[in-house]
């Protein structure tokens, strides 16, 4: 092929579709350098990237070689939904504050543009899927470019679409969702558990407003740059694909049902952590 590979995965559930795109990638991915790496490291492995997950909501939900553990994943899910780091975004006016250029859930439930009314797209993609499901129309975009073009760090994330069909008489609320950029080794898999709990989380808003029961469909996740940095190599390959010869998938994943409790309790400190990083600047 001419240019970046497009590669694709697929699986039951998320757990398997990111376990066999990580060996896809690794697999048939190309070579090249990035902007972050250092004068000693291999160059990434990368590929365009489209991942399906036919069961979003389907055990084993959790890959145990993901780099974090049940409260990073538990954190990320609040950061995305509920927005608890919302507060630590940088003021635009203040050339001194260094804090985040942006959170997810602030450019997905708050877009803000310049003389413009601030936007909840989220909420504003349920709305039309409740009065018309098969729209082509609900999509929540991050993107900024009276901003991003120049900014240090720009979103990864750049637009969720949604569209709702039906099967055998009840309706699935399908979505896809595309990334410039996406770590696949140390970030696509939070990326994913969490997006698909926001894609759980807009499905509940529609049913409220259509007063009808719609249901979690399937879940595509395109990646424009879908890459493991050539510095962590060693690590890919011990802990993750040294982990394929010697456990099986069962062993490999675990139900999210089994970690919910132990998540949900974690709740609370994280909250508090999050407060403590807004005293800390």
């Amino acid at each position: 092929m001419n240019g970046i590979p497009v590669l694709h995965a697929e699986g039951d559930c998320i757990a398997r579709a990111w376990e066999n795109a990580l060996i896809e990638l690794h697999t048939n991915g190309c070579r090249i350098k990035t902007q972050y790496d250092k004068p000693d490291d291999p160059p990434s492995i990368d590929a365009t990237m489209m991942v399906t997950i036919h069961d979003p909501l389907a055990e084993p939900m959790i890959h145990k070689d993901f780099p974090g553990g049940p409260e990073d994943l538990q954190e990320y899910v609040m950061e995305v939904c509920d927005g608890i780091k919302d507060h630590l975004i940088r003021d635009p006016n203040d050339p001194s504050d260094t804090r985040w250029e942006y959170t997810y859930h602030q450019r997905l439930f708050g877009y803000d543009t310049p003389g413009k009314a601030i936007a909840n797209q989220i909420d504003i993609m349920a709305q039309k899927l409740a009065e018309t499901p098969y729209s082509r129309r609900a999509q929540a975009i991050t993107w900024k470019v009276w901003e991003d073009n120049d900014c240090y760090d720009p979103p990864c994330l750049q637009s969720i679409w949604c569209r709702i069909t039906e099967d055998a008489g009840i309706p699935y609320l399908s979505m896809n969702v595309r990334f410039r950029s996406n770590d696949a080794y140390k970030a696509a898999f939070m990326n994913i558990f969490a997006l698909v709990q926001l894609q759980k989380l807009i499905a509940e808003k529609v049913s409220a407003i259509a007063k009808k029961k719609v249901h979690v469909g399937r879940y595509c996740h395109l990646a424009d740059s879908y890459h493991i940095y050539g510095a962590y190599f060693r690590e890919f390959e011990g802990r993750f694909l040294g982990a394929l010869g010697k456990r099986t998938f069962e062993q490999r994943t675990m139900a999210y049902e089994d970690l919910r409790e132990i998540m949900e309790e974690a709740r609370p400190g994280i909250l508090e952590k999050a407060r403590a990083m807004s005293r800390s600047k």
